[in-house]
Order: C-alpha cells, then structure tokens, then sequence
C-alpha cells in the first residue's frame, strides 16, 4: 500500500503573543494557537471550526507564512519551515494561497481586474505580457466571471463575485495548499452554495488541497474530508467528517453540533446550552480550559491539562471521554 501524498503537515505548532496587561502590570504571553498537529493530504480538504476566538484565523496565518510560530514544526510540500533559508521560503510561498474574509476589503480598489490577477504571474514566473493576459483570461472563465470583467474595478461587482475574484487571484499559480478564512461568511445564502461549489470543482480540476476555516458547520459538512475542533487555541477532536458528524464525543463538539439548524427532524439534536463565555486569553484557565463550561468537569479536569490521544477513529482531548453518557 502506498504512502499518502502528504503536502502539509504540522506538529505542535504554537503561537504566542507578548501583549501588555497596562501601566505598571507588566506584560503576559497569549497562547493564541497551542500545540496543534494534524495531516493534510493532497485534493483534500481540512475544516476548521471553533467559536471566534479559538485560534482558527492565527493557524491561518501560520500556514500561509505570515507569521512565524513560536514552537512546533511546519512542513509544507516536503520543506520544512524552520530550517528553510530565504530562498526556499521564496520559492515555496506560491505554493500557499490565502482567500480572505471579506473580498472587497482583500483587493484592491485602485487595480482593475485583469492587472490583479496578472500580478502573481508577473512576480513569480517569466510569462510575456500576452500570455499572462490569456492566462487570466482563462482563469475569469474558469471562476464564472465574464470576458469584459478583465477592465473592471472591484467597486464595479457584487459581493459573490469579488468572491470569485479573490478566489482567481489565489489559484492563478495553481498552488498546492489553498488557505480559505471563512470564506463565504460575508455572503448571502444563496450566493455561498454558488462559492462552496466553485471550490470543489477547482479542487477537482486542479487538485489543490485546502484548509477550510469555518464556524458555519453546514457548510463544513457539505465541502470537507477531515474536521478538526478547536477551542481556546487547541485541538479538542480531529478525525474524519463522516465520524466527527455522525458521533461526536467531546462535549464541545456535541454543543457545536446541536446548535447547527437542521431541517430534517431526524437530522435534528437536542440542544446543548453552554454557559458562561470563551475565557480571557489573560487569565486562562488551569488544566482543560473547556473546564469552565463543560457540564462534566470535575477536579482532575481543573488541575491536568488532557492531552490529544487516539479513540473510537479519532483523536480526542478529554480526561474522562469514556466514561460521559453518549
């Protein structure tokens, strides 16, 4: 049996912050991602999915190169980051493509269409003016968007269509791994069903592997192969969509899930009321920081921090997980 193609891969990655806590109180380290590890084949697609706050858009930023990671290891197509000199760094950032939140905030409104998507081309390869042209041309076609959009500004198109614009923009190298940061939040319903499809049939086609980053779990359901839940900057359960959608077991996951609408009685789960908020990141909490909110905390849960291990086809975080009525 073969290997699986492995393109991305990353092993207790952490970032950490210094931020000042105000005059005369000194300062305090943030753990905004702690610890993290997980797998990304080749054409797959990796969900996200926590509350705001959980550390989903500052993994973002550790896999598409922004910012460095205080700890762990990344490993991107075979390179790994932290022995990579300036060269590979060069070389291998094309092969890592962000699509942003809000599309007309990530363009720029002063650049027509055409001379956006032609950059990456003008940057990164030796491609002549025409033939750059004609390959953002076919890349317009491939994205849904008209011929005469070529000579367009951003202001000149509706919000789903910016969508497909950024989308353009980031697969224009045809990179390996796509970084998408809730990319279809800032979207009418109608118009995200339309940008989920998109994606896949550019998977599809060109058999780029994305990290989909999302708090809308239908949408996960719909376009992911893996699922990793993450909360207060770690990773609380990672397996297959199909086992983490048909049984979750970590009682943050349940409550995530029992709050997704369904519109099918039988696809409906009793709902989960978490209380209190996701604690301050400078004052967390000691040993599992769900312990504050989950129904089934007890002492050990207060002092010990669990770690990720393997059960049921999963990885899970959970002191007492076999022991929680199901």
């Amino acid at each position: 049996m073969s290997e699986p193609n492995i393109i991305l891969e990353a092993k207790g990655l952490s970032r950490h912050y210094q931020v000042s806590r105000g005059f005369f109180q000194g300062h305090a380290t943030v753990k905004a991602l702690n610890n993290v590890s997980f797998q990304l084949q080749a054409g797959k697609t990796l969900a996200v999915v926590g509350e705001s706050g959980c550390g989903k858009s500052t993994l973002a930023r550790q896999l598409t190169l922004i910012e460095e990671p205080t700890a762990g290891e990344l490993n991107i197509a075979g390179v790994a980051i932290a022995k990579a000199d300036a060269a590979a760094l060069k070389a291998l950032r094309p092969k890592v493509q962000m699509v942003f939140q809000n599309p007309f905030a990530s363009l720029n409104p002063r650049k027509q269409v055409g001379a956006m998507l032609a950059e990456p081309l003008q940057l990164n390869t030796t491609l002549s003016a025409s033939e750059r042209e004609q390959r953002v041309r076919e890349m317009l076609q491939i994205v849904g968007l008209r011929p005469e959009h070529y000579h367009r500004y951003p202001h000149m198109f509706s919000g789903g269509q910016r969508q497909r614009i950024a989308i353009a923009r980031a697969m224009m190298l045809k990179p390996a791994v796509l970084v998408a940061d809730e990319p279809t939040s800032a979207l009418d319903v109608s118009i995200q069903a339309q940008i989920l499809n998109l994606f896949m049939d550019l998977q599809d086609e060109l058999g780029t592997a994305y990290v989909f980053v999302s708090h809308n779990l239908a949408v996960v359901e719909h376009i992911a192969d893996d699922v990793m839940v993450m909360y207060f900057g770690s990773t609380v359960e990672y397996g297959a969509k199909e086992t983490i959608f048909q049984q979750p077991l970590h009682p943050y996951t349940k409550a995530l899930m029992s709050a997704t609408p369904a519109i099918r009685q039988e696809d409906r789960r009793a709902k989960i009321k978490l209380t209190g908020e996701l604690p301050s990141p400078l004052n967390p909490p000691t040993g599992c920081a769900f312990n504050t909110r989950c129904p089934h905390a007890n002492e050990r849960c207060r002092s010990e921090v669990p770690v990720l291990r393997p059960l049921a086809n999963r990885m899970i975080a959970c002191h007492h997980i076999e022991t929680i009525p199901q």
